[in-house]
């Protein structure tokens, strides 16, 4: 039995103890949020004993692992924690919100002998894993071109309604907050990207007095084996999410994966590999007012089950959480900002 406890007790870490308490394999033994009613809630509804500090709760002997589910900008702080008392931890995207702070939380992990886990949910979306296993077995042959788009909306609740979305130094940007899965798939799927390549413009077209950063942007940039890349996002998409898609152009392929969160094989046209059959995707996150990525964290706490258990590996592992960072990172150096 794997024993959690859990820091941050909003929407995303409501998600987490229900998949928590539904794995026969997994236990949630304490959580934590400066919001008391929040954990006094959570406390309540999955019967779990009451913990008066964060603190506390990281020097608790039982527990295996902490699930972080704080504000982007106090990943790393609560990361940092749980490490040096002796816990695995399971960070929400980003990992962090600069590279620095990722590289200090692996170097904790090593000292610590406690291994980094980073939520990457939309890698197991059906389309992903067929497209990762056309790649394994080199069936789509040289990569040309990988088109990036992620249309959807976030509206003036969205912010609103939070105290610390659209804040630079507790969110941290709409790369990380909305895209960062966007940036992981790509790199998951096709390869690191030459950080000196990448241009860009980024604006805040939209949302003027709701966030301190942009909410749409353009970038161009070349993955290390070769291939040409674009991404083109927003969050003022009218009225509701509309798209997010990855599109390749390869030897022998053309193939996108579509709908609103990854969810869709849209289009593909192949060199004699088209027929297959893939399982129904999941629904998005569903928050209220508006809808996030693929609700696939079943799989993230059965594949920490697993590895902590010997009977699995890492699905997203702290490298790889301080790849994307790196990149979304190098991304808001080079950009552009417009009026």
């Amino acid at each position: 039995m794997i024993k959690f406890g859990l820091v941050g007790c909003g929407s995303i870490g409501e998600r987490h103890a229900k998949h928590i308490s539904d794995n026969t394999e997994a236990e949630l033994i304490a959580a934590f949020d400066i919001k008391s009613e929040r954990k006094e809630s959570l406390e309540k509804k999955y019967n779990i004993s009451p913990t008066s500090s964060l603190a506390e709760m990281v020097n608790q002997k039982e527990i295996d692992i902490i699930s972080v589910c704080t504000p982007n900008g106090n990943h790393f702080s609560t990361a940092l924690l749980a490490l040096e008392a002796g816990k695995n931890v399971l960070i929400e995207k980003p990992m962090t919100i600069n590279k620095l702070d990722a590289e200090r939380l692996i170097y904790s992990g090593l000292k610590n002998n406690k291994q980094i886990f980073v939520v990457k949910q939309n890698r197991f979306n059906p389309p992903v894993q067929h497209l990762k296993q056309l790649m394994q077995r080199e069936q789509l042959g040289k990569i040309y071109f990988v088109v990036i788009d992620c249309f959807w909306n976030r509206n003036k609740e969205y912010y609103l309604n939070s105290d610390w979305k659209g804040k630079k130094n507790d969110d941290g940007g709409t790369l990380f907050t909305q895209f960062s899965h966007f940036i992981d798939i790509p790199y998951y799927l096709f390869g690191d990207i030459d950080l000196e390549s990448i241009t860009g413009v980024i604006k805040n077209a939209g949302h003027d007095g709701l966030i301190e950063f942009e909410d749409t942007g353009a970038f161009t940039f070349k993955f290390k084996g070769g291939a040409l890349g674009s991404l083109n996002y927003t969050t003022a998409s009218f009225k509701q999410n509309m798209e997010g898609s990855i599109t390749v152009f390869a030897e022998n392929a053309t193939i996108k994966i579509g709908g609103q969160y990854l969810n869709t094989l849209e289009y593909q046209k192949t060199n004699g590999f088209d027929n297959f059959e893939l399982p129904e995707s999941k629904p998005a996150n569903d928050y209220g007012f508006y809808q996030g990525s693929m609700s696939n964290h079943d799989k993230i706490i059965a594949n920490v089950v697993d590895a902590l258990s010997g009977k699995g590996q890492i699905m997203t592992n702290a490298v790889e959480g301080m790849k994307v960072v790196e990149i979304i990172e190098r991304m808001y150096t080079v950009a552009k900002l417009i009026s």
